[in-house]
């Protein structure tokens, strides 16, 4: 634990450092997510441009917001058209109707929703190990029990790292529908025994892919290292008090 560091963090909680980092933070995230779609709409020959447009107009339109609130409203509709857009470059067996949770009720939010807690996790462990709070965010105000600063460093990997893994997977024909199993007494989708083996094989495999996303290092790194280095990145910013020297990842 950095007692110091951890004061410095709560106190930007309220100033303009929090605000301007977490517009950089949504910024990155949509950029991700168009990138992700366009090249599934290139491979699977979809036509997912109105869902593109919508979500390049809400890019545009984080750059002039002025309340925290307004950027998460631009950021919803993004992510609304984001996976419309997926929905419609999935295989087709794998269609679903958006985005749900608790429970995910189709193979697909499945997937993501235990991609999503095992990268959450993963940030985490990192945030503790470098001295920050996980629970003190900037982006995702304070809620009871919810790591929100690790939910805040999850925006610029969600897109990078779970979402094309769980598409990979589907539309590699990697995994398949009788790996799942559908809750008959109540609503829930989950992923079988066997299916959890092919989904955590291939979401490690992800994370130890080396990839030369980070332009402030020039040589390749493993998704791990580069969670690691945006976090060391965060520490840097907090202590200068300067949110311009935390740049997240963003895709080509």
């Amino acid at each position: 634990m950095d007692a110091a560091l951890q004061r410095k963090q709560s106190f930007l909680y309220d100033r303009d450092f929090a605000f301007r980092l977490s517009k950089r933070l949504i910024s990155a995230k949509m950029k991700n997510q168009i990138v992700v779609l366009r090249r599934y709409e290139k491979s699977t020959g979809s036509d997912v441009s109105r869902q593109i447009r919508m979500m390049g107009i809400c890019l545009h339109k984080t750059d002039s917001c002025v309340t925290p609130s307004e950027l998460m409203g631009f950021e919803g509709q993004g992510a609304k058209a984001y996976f419309e857009g997926l929905a419609e470059v999935v295989e087709e067996e794998f269609r679903f109707q958006g985005r749900s949770r608790r429970p995910p009720l189709d193979e697909f939010n499945s997937m993501i929703s235990l991609g999503y807690s095992i990268l959450m996790n993963e940030i985490y462990a990192v945030l503790e190990i470098k001295g920050l709070n996980p629970y003190f965010g900037f982006l995702h105000r304070d809620k009871e029990k919810h790591p929100t600063l690790a939910s805040d460093l999850m925006e610029e990997w969600r897109a990078v790292i779970v979402d094309s893994t769980v598409m990979s997977l589907i539309n590699g024909h990697e995994i398949q529908k009788e790996d799942f199993i559908i809750n008959r007494d109540e609503p829930g989708c989950f992923l079988t025994r066997n299916g959890l083996k092919i989904f955590l094989n291939k979401l490690n495999n992800k994370l130890q892919t080396k990839t030369k996303y980070l332009n402030y290092v020039d040589y390749p790194v493993t998704f791990r290292q580069g969670i690691v280095l945006q976090t060391e990145a965060l520490v840097k910013a907090i202590t200068a008090e300067d949110d311009s020297l935390y740049r997240p990842i963003v895709i080509r």
